[in-house]
């Protein structure tokens, strides 16, 4: 039987920061520090410059690399998956309990360990570009039946390609960032002029993302079977939509102001190889698809997602959702290498969302265009159909190992009035 990898700092077991995960970020430990980044362990935040400047990167990849004196995680996704391994190796190390370089240093432990409580977070990579997909078959199943009715919910293209649309990296915020509530026109009723005015039909989408790690140069794509190598880990992702302004605007183009106001991202990165555990066999999909999208290995994560809604008269949140990323039908690895296909030249710290993950039964539906299809039902438990200023949205993810807890944190947002 293997021992459980344990950390000399005391991890809670329900925590989402075990050893076992290690996700990166990038936070001040005080509002007039530089940022800086960290991994999360526990409760605390290790301070990867400090690290860095003790000389403890000592590997052949990263001894010499000022990537963690930098204020993003840029320079350090861009090494690749080597360098990632090299520097997940060292930090296990460092911070198992058998080992007394850090543990038994009380000056350096002092100077490189500051908790979680006290820190500022920080979007963790500067974002280039953001893409978003449209991946998971039950959410586009419902929504073509609410919107085509039964006849075609799910049009031919989908079954061939991971549909996708470019999003606007400059409203990209990090997880507690309060959202604004859109304004734009929206359907006309009958033969009046367009509505203007904030958005009446304001909603979530639980999504992950991506972050790119290496990118391609123009006109070279990424092959299948090397797109993991470019995926430097996960987030959680919201693609806040307002659904009365996309569903005027949409046709012939597709999303545009519904959509590009605000995408909220979770601060800490989970690396695929933190994931890799917890890796499961991807839907079946049929037709089988073309050659290029085949993989030797198509895998998906078994990785629990859940919603909760805290309405802005209510002293508790309510679960309004329970989904996982096992059911998306586009793996991110085809999401990634269809990106670049046509010579589209992806750059470290890009962001790929997945797109809505809704799963099979209805309570696993991932935004309330479906939990309330369109507004028809209130949600069960709130006296909601869309959501109302002041309430706050909070998305999260984990994964269950034998004894611990790989999760992402939470993703969350609060629902502002409109601007005047």
């Amino acid at each position: 039987m293997t021992t459980l990898l344990q950390s000399f700092i005391q991890v809670h077991p329900d925590s989402h920061f075990p050893i076992q995960n290690l996700p990166y970020g990038v936070f001040k430990p005080q509002p007039t520090s530089s940022p800086r980044p960290g991994v999360a362990i526990g409760d605390f935040v290790l301070d990867l410059s400090e690290i860095a400047f003790a000389g403890l990167f000592n590997g052949p990849l990263l001894n010499n690399s000022d990537c963690f004196h930098q204020p993003n995680l840029n320079k350090f996704v861009s090494l690749g998956r080597p360098a990632w391994k090299e520097a997940r190796a060292t930090l296990q190390k460092l911070l198992s309990s058998t080992e007394p370089i850090l543990r038994d240093n009380e000056v350096l432990r002092q100077k490189s360990l500051v908790p979680l409580s006290q820190v500022e977070l920080l979007l963790p990579v500067v974002v280039g570009d953001y893409t978003d997909f449209f991946s998971s078959l039950h959410h586009t199943k419902n929504c073509g039946l609410i919107f085509r009715g039964p006849q075609t919910p799910v049009l031919d293209n989908w079954y061939h390609l991971p549909v996708a649309y470019h999003g606007r990296a400059s409203s990209v915020v990090i997880s507690g960032t309060d959202i604004i509530r859109p304004r734009g026109q929206a359907h006309p009723a009958g033969s009046s002029s367009p509505y203007f005015g904030p958005s009446l039909k304001l909603d979530f989408e639980l999504e992950m993302a991506t972050i790119v790690g290496p990118g391609n140069e123009l006109g070279k794509p990424v092959d299948i079977n090397d797109a993991e190598d470019h995926i430097f880990g996960l987030v959680l992702l919201n693609d806040w939509s307002a659904r009365d302004i996309q569903a005027w605007e949409y046709i012939p183009l597709g999303p545009f102001l519904g959509k590009n106001f605000a995408t909220t991202i979770s601060p800490w990165i989970v690396t695929l190889d933190a994931l890799e555990p917890f890796a499961c066999e991807a839907p079946k999909q049929d037709p089988p698809p073309l050659p290029y999208l085949a993989e030797k290995v198509s895998k998906n994560y078994d990785l629990s997602l859940e919603v909760h809604i805290k309405p802005v008269d209510h002293k508790d949140s309510t679960v309004v959702t329970r989904s996982n990323l096992k059911h998306l039908y586009w793996t991110l690895t085809q999401q990634l290498a269809h990106h670049t296909i046509n010579g589209c030249n992806l750059r470290p710290g890009d962001l790929l969302g997945t797109g809505t993950i809704s799963g099979p039964e209805p309570e696993s539906r991932g935004c309330l265009l479906e939990l309330t299809w369109n507004g028809q039902n209130s949600l069960n438990g709130l006296d909601r159909k869309f959501l109302e200023d002041g309430d706050e949205v909070v998305l999260t993810g984990f994964c269950k190992g034998n004894g611990y807890t790989v999760g992402f944190g939470t993703c969350s947002g609060k629902i502002a009035p409109p601007a005047p």
